[in-house]
């Protein structure tokens, strides 16, 4: 009979089949960009490949694993990182002005174990971090005048928003890798418009303040440097009343006769008789 059974290629054939059945139940491979939560009897028993900080590709626990056929099963979770985009959020800064924002973040599941019982599938994952990510972007952009998105205040923003984020998204085994601000754009017509002037209007008033406030710190220095001048030519003339007399009298000789540049073509023309007093320097005692 036991010839006979081994004989039928029929019952071969499913023995066969059962065989490859409880093999392929068996052993499975783990690849290195996905991360495996074992379940036995709906409970989780261990984690096959979970992502860890700096471990060197080949030894993070990917390949063949073994488990019980028909008793344990496997969920997948992606270990590469993973995106997030936001569309149109509504925003109010600071200054009134109704902002149209798009960002993304980007994040990785660190912890599977916790983010398949939290949340079951990264789609999930997903869903419950929109409404975290958006209610980031409004309390960070809400502290914000729109002039701090179009300045290097950006970038601490998005850092802001990033470390909100993450405090949050723990409980879902995710860390928040990255978020960025693609755009942060005023609704089209006429408030864009508006929105327009009252900026303009603003840097045009400080303009006009940097200004002021130029004109009556230059006029502070040149009055302090008529005043130290004058101080110099009086302790001058204290000192050598003569002196002093002929080195202004060479000076506004420089500027009649053009020599100090003030007339290049030198074109000066002057009549004066030899005893004049002007020409004092001149003649000699």
């Amino acid at each position: 009979m036991n010839r006979g059974f081994l004989r039928n290629p029929v019952t071969l054939a499913v023995a066969a089949l059962v065989v490859v059945l409880i093999l392929l139940n068996t052993f499975t491979i783990v690849p290195e960009y996905r991360q495996a939560v074992v379940f036995r009897f709906q409970q989780p028993i261990r984690t096959v490949n979970k992502w860890r900080p700096d471990t060197p590709l080949g030894k993070s626990g990917a390949g063949v694993i073994a488990k019980i056929p028909f008793v344990d099963h496997i969920v997948w979770v992606d270990k590469r990182v993973l995106d997030l985009e936001l569309d149109n959020q509504p925003v109010l800064s600071t200054d009134q002005l109704r902002l149209e924002v798009d960002a993304f973040a980007r994040f990785r599941i660190v912890d599977p174990l916790r983010m398949v019982v939290t949340a079951g599938s990264e789609e999930a994952v997903r869903t419950a971090l929109a409404p975290l990510l958006g209610s980031a972007l409004r309390n960070e952009l809400g502290k914000r005048e729109f002039a701090a998105l179009l300045s290097p205040e950006r970038g601490q923003v998005m850092e802001n928003i990033q470390t909100g984020l993450n405090r949050v998204a723990r409980q879902y085994g995710v860390q928040i890798v990255d978020v960025r601000i693609k755009h942060a754009d005023l609704p089209s017509g006429s408030p864009l418009q508006s929105a327009f002037q009252r900026m303009r209007t603003a840097r045009e008033q400080e303009a006009l303040t940097i200004r002021a406030q130029g004109l009556k710190t230059a006029q502070i220095i040149r009055a302090d440097a008529d005043a130290q001048a004058a101080k110099i030519y009086a302790d001058s003339f204290g000192k050598d009343p003569k002196f002093y007399d002929f080195w202004r009298a060479m000076q506004s000789y420089r500027h009649t006769f053009g020599v100090d540049g003030t007339n290049p073509e030198g074109k000066t023309n002057i009549i004066l008789s030899p005893d004049n007093e002007y020409l004092k320097e001149f003649v000699g005692e």
